[in-house]
């Protein structure tokens, strides 16, 4: 697994469309934005600014880790963490945090490992700003789940590598569980070897604004993707994930599935989906959905999903979207069986997020999302806003 090393490379890896970035280590080539760019139109330019023009700090996050035996984790040189790469920044925030943070860190998981107990990584953010970049290498034929946590504050520019080798097995979860007032950009990109199977779990639910984007392509046929995300929208929050499947193999599989609730003024969330089938990806799968609840009035949600096929020998593709508020007959249904109005509103929320977090496979992480869900919740049950009315 090499990653691309030059822009001449990117170019002819990568599509040419105004939807996906040449990737590039040199920040020149990802100027300012200014807003009218198709990746950056939805975003708030002025409350990111502190990733967009930030200065090395030598900062890191306070990190606590619990490693299984035969597992490391260790700085490397920034070169070192470019040859591991699975491919360069997409934007100007991932390109500053790998310039800024100055070095990696790898996460390694040697070959045949099988892991019985998750990989846990706890960042915690001091308010200050931080840079780092993050290669997670897993070998050939391992299995293994990692769990990445994001708490505290500051502003958090986000590098983030994993490379799956062939016939592999990996569950990545990164949970950002900010403190409010809380800035974090990055560019997670995933390697899906031969015969792998894949599942990412991204959950946002605080700080202020948060944009992700995660790329995804395969090193051989026979991959298996999966993308699942939740994500909670309070009043004044900016929640932004952008994902990009690359089907560039034959027999390859993807589905994501990505769920929000927004609730109170202000709270804006934006999910851009795009799918790319290549032609030499014949014989392909692929299905993305995204679903946003609306409990209260004051907010917005964009959704945009994408489909890019230049091969017609393909298994099946799709894609879906749907923004709605609380559905009529799931509330007349439970009230109609003596269950109180604020109770049957906090069990529709539970079931619309439970269908994604109970695929974790974590029952400590899955119970500590649906912790965070009803804290949430109790905005609304409370009566402290508005709810979209029946």
């Amino acid at each position: 697994m090499t990653a691309v090393s030059n822009v001449a490379e990117a170019v002819e890896a990568n599509p040419a469309s105004h939807l996906h970035p040449i990737p590039s280590w040199d920040v020149a080539d990802h100027p300012l934005p200014t807003g009218r760019e198709e990746v950056w139109r939805f975003t708030p330019l002025r409350r990111l600014r502190g990733l967009l023009e930030a200065e090395a700090s030598g900062n890191t996050l306070e990190w606590t880790t619990q490693l299984p035996a035969g597992v490391s984790l260790a700085p490397i040189s920034a070169e070192r963490a470019r040859e591991l790469s699975v491919e360069a920044p997409i934007d100007r925030v991932s390109a500053l945090a790998a310039l800024n943070a100055g070095r990696g860190v790898q996460l390694d998981i040697p070959a045949d490992t099988e892991l019985s107990e998750p990989i846990l990584l706890t960042g915690n953010g001091t308010g200050q700003a931080v840079a780092e970049h993050l290669v997670i290498t897993v070998g050939p034929r391992a299995k293994a789940t990692i769990v990445v946590r994001y708490t505290g504050s500051g502003t958090f520019a986000d590098k983030t590598d994993i490379s799956v080798g062939d016939g592999a097995s990996l569950t990545f979860v990164a949970i950002a569980d900010w403190d409010a007032g809380t800035t974090h950009g990055g560019h997670h990109a995933v390697l899906v070897g031969r015969d792998a199977q894949v599942r990412t779990v991204t959950a946002s639910l605080g700080g202020d604004l948060i944009r992700l984007a995660e790329n995804a392509r395969f090193a051989g046929p026979g991959g298996s993707l999966e993308q699942f995300g939740v994500y909670f929208v309070d009043a004044g929050q900016h929640i932004e994930h952008r994902m990009f499947v690359d089907h560039n193999a034959p027999h390859t599989t993807s589905h994501v599935d990505y769920r929000g609730a927004l609730q109170g003024q202000g709270a804006h969330s934006v999910w851009v989906g795009d799918v790319l089938i290549r032609k030499v990806a014949e014989g392909i799968t692929t299905y993305e959905t995204n679903k946003n609840l609306v409990l209260t009035d004051g907010c917005r949600a964009d959704s945009v999903p994408n489909l890019e096929i230049e091969t017609g020998e393909i298994e099946g593709a799709g894609h879906s979207s749907t923004t709605g508020r609380f559905d009529d007959e799931q509330l007349f249904y439970l009230r109609s069986r003596g269950i109180p109005e604020d109770e049957a509103r906090r069990l529709v929320v539970h079931g619309f997020f439970a269908d994604i977090i109970r695929r974790i496979g974590v029952p400590e992480v899955e119970a500590r999302l649906m912790i965070a869900v009803e804290a949430e919740l109790e905005v609304i049950v409370g009566g402290s806003a508005q709810a979209v009315s029946a």
